[in-house]
């Protein structure tokens, strides 16, 4: 009887079988095609596609202003600008208004034959109508002509057709945009902060360019307007990060015939080194050929000026990671014909730019060198001083290898509770705080692919503290050891010994502050590893509650209250965990370790500069940030843990 059921349900495999999915359909069906998910990164890309169209009149010279209106529940977005607006007119081929294709058809847009647009952010021809296939409303509306003139769609489909609705001076367009839930949930909105800084990062990228946000959660009316351009951006970078940048000075170039090109570097009392890279206006987060073309004209020509005024030293190899220590370094790149890695945008793959940017770069850089003697000798002493101290502590972050099950595990902590397993792709480590707790998970492991390393109380603050004494560190040095990766130039994902790495703290504020300390000695000094998505958080419950013969665990407080409210019968006992250590084995693996019953979270990094300004600011040295942000969030405070 079984077969015949499993036979019925069995279709032939032919051309009927082949469904043909285009346009609007195609795009929400596999949306993750076109911006790389459905999740927050993936919402905000809307917005980015229809803001970048605005962007590219500004480049053109065919725009002067922007402004961007979030709605007060921050699920909707309108953009306007002072450009020529869409063309209204039939299209000569498709016989439907060209605005309507625009917004329609994947592969329509002004952008093809090099003329309406010299450069471009989006040269796909896709994103106008990605960003409404998948918004569940969107309006356009173009001032042209003397007329206005207005259209709605829903999901994609024309729902309203285009008419004019009055006169109009000037030109301009006018997109508003609501992402649909269906596609990317009701949890996920656009996030006020990161539009902001978008907005504000558009604003110093192109000079002469006002930008007007409005938050009309708050009504509060921001004006971005940066006549200084990079130049400006970079002192603004050097600032947020906290960092001393007085004594090399900085460089600043600005091209504006072909290749053109802005940039601007600093170096800067850090130990690590940030680059913000754009091309046409877009932000590219994982670089790429121009990336590369700075990088080279960085090393040859500091490598050209020190040998030729012998400044060398003896017996010691300078690398391109010691000379771009400390560097904070913003570069854009404007290309004819840019070939990105994917519709999202976020690497340069044209191989011809590289010789373009260090064909450019190099020369003034060298010049810029020459003319500015003692600038130059300061930045030459601290990479001298980069390359001894990297030499100093290489040892301490050499990778360990993965021995075999018949080699002793040299070099590897004490304390190390190791998995039997020898392919790391099965491995996890959990990194727990304090030898109770790691007892408990010592104990309620699965010992064949559940490593275990304790650490000693709370762990050293890396964004203060240098390369040196991160290395010395004996609670760092260890994780160096177990992950055996390695660090900085060694650094080699092939070494890594774990597939996943778990940081399992307490559940309350001090738990909270030791796994944000590893957090920022990850995301400073192993950042590939949380690219790669190897890191994360695990979820110990703080509260056991009993309900009669029902068990249930609560994360925090709110979710304890959450539970309560929804549990009307029975008298509920609740326990509170003062740590991990206090649980017995059997509990901890059950809520926190068991791969089938516990809840981890993932560590990505969605926005590179709004990460390293929100470390700089709540780890680094200087105070005031982190007041600042106290007090603007004082409200929000149910409780202060003190």
């Amino acid at each position: 009887m079984a077969r015949k059921t499993s036979s019925k349900r069995t279709q032939s495999y032919d051309a009927s079988s082949i469904q043909v999915l285009e346009g609007v359909a195609h795009v929400r069906k596999r949306p993750g095609m076109y911006i790389g998910g459905v999740n927050r990164e993936g919402l905000h890309h809307l917005m980015w596609e229809i803001l970048d169209n605005a962007v590219d009149e500004v480049i053109n010279g065919h725009a002067s202003q922007i402004e961007v209106i979030l709605d007060a529940d921050h699920r909707g977005v309108t953009i306007r600008d002072n450009g020529r607006g869409i063309p209204v007119d039939r299209h000569p081929t498709l016989k439907i208004p060209a605005v309507i294709a625009v917004f329609t058809k994947l592969g329509a847009g002004g952008k093809f034959d090099g003329a309406s647009y010299k450069h471009s952010g989006g040269l796909h021809g896709v994103g106008a109508a990605v960003a409404n296939a998948l918004s569940e409303t969107l309006r356009v509306k173009v001032w042209r002509g003397g007329s206005a003139h207005e259209a709605e769609f829903t999901r994609g489909i024309l729902s309203k057709k285009l008419k004019k609705v009055g006169n109009a001076r000037g030109s301009g367009t006018e997109v508003y945009l609501r992402p649909d839930q269906e596609v990317f949930g009701a949890k996920n909105k656009l996030d006020p902060i990161v539009v902001r800084e978008r907005l504000e990062a558009k604003s110093y990228l192109h000079k002469g360019l006002k930008i007007l946000f409005t938050d009309q959660s708050n009504a509060k009316l921001e004006t971005f307007h940066h006549a200084g351009g990079i130049s400006e951006y970079l002192g603004k970078l050097i600032q947020v990060r906290g960092k001393d940048a007085s004594h090399t000075g900085s460089f600043y170039l600005d091209r504006v015939e072909d290749p053109k090109l802005e940039v601007a570097f600093a170096w800067t009392s850090a130990t690590d080194d940030s680059m913000y890279s754009f091309v046409n206006g877009v932000p590219t987060p994982d670089g790429g050929t121009h990336e590369q073309g700075l990088r080279n004209a960085l090393g040859k020509a500091l490598r050209g000026y020190m040998k030729a005024h012998k400044l060398e030293p003896k017996g010691l190899s300078i690398t391109l990671d010691d000379i771009k220590e400390g560097m904070v370094a913003v570069l854009s790149t404007y290309v004819l014909e840019p070939q990105f890695q994917s519709q999202t945008k976020n690497r340069l793959n044209n191989p011809e730019v590289t010789g373009q940017v260090e064909g450019t770069i190099r020369p003034a850089l060298e010049q810029w060198l020459h003319e500015n003697g003692s600038t130059a000798e300061a930045i030459v002493a601290r990479i001298i001083a980069s390359a001894r101290a990297r030499a100093a502590s290489r040892a301490a972050s050499q990778s360990v290898s993965r021995k075999s099950a018949g080699q002793a595990k040299l070099g590897l902590p004490g304390k190390l509770a190791d998995c039997s397993n020898r392919d790391p792709s099965k491995c996890e480590l959990f990194i727990v705080e304090g030898d109770s707790a790691g007892g408990s998970a010592k104990m309620g492991r699965n010992r064949k692919t559940q490593a275990i390393l304790p650490l000693r109380g709370k762990v050293l603050n890396a964004e203060q503290a240098t390369l040196a004494k991160i290395t010395n560190n004996e609670e760092l040095g260890n994780i160096l050891k177990v992950l055996g990766c390695g660090m900085g130039k060694n650094f080699n994902i092939d070494g890594l010994r774990y597939n996943k790495i778990i940081l399992l703290m307490d559940a309350d504020s001090d738990g909270h502050h030791i796994a944000t300390l590893l957090l920022t000695f990850f995301y400073r000094y192993l950042p590939e590893l949380i690219r790669r998505g190897h890191v994360y958080l695990a979820q110990p419950p703080l509260y056991r509650v009993n309900i009669g013969k029902e068990v249930l665990w609560a994360s925090d407080d709110g979710h304890l209250q959450s539970i309560l409210k929804s549990k009307t019968r029975g008298k509920p006992e609740i326990q509170r965990f003062k740590g991990l250590g206090e649980m017995m084995p059997a509990t901890l693996r059950d809520t926190t370790l068991d791969p089938k019953s516990r809840q981890l979270i993932q560590v990505t990094i969605n926005d590179e500069l709004a990460t390293d300004r929100t470390i700089s600011s709540l780890m680094g040295k200087d105070a005031s940030a982190r007041y600042g942000f106290i007090m603007e969030r004082a409200a929000e405070a149910e409780s202060l843990d003190v």
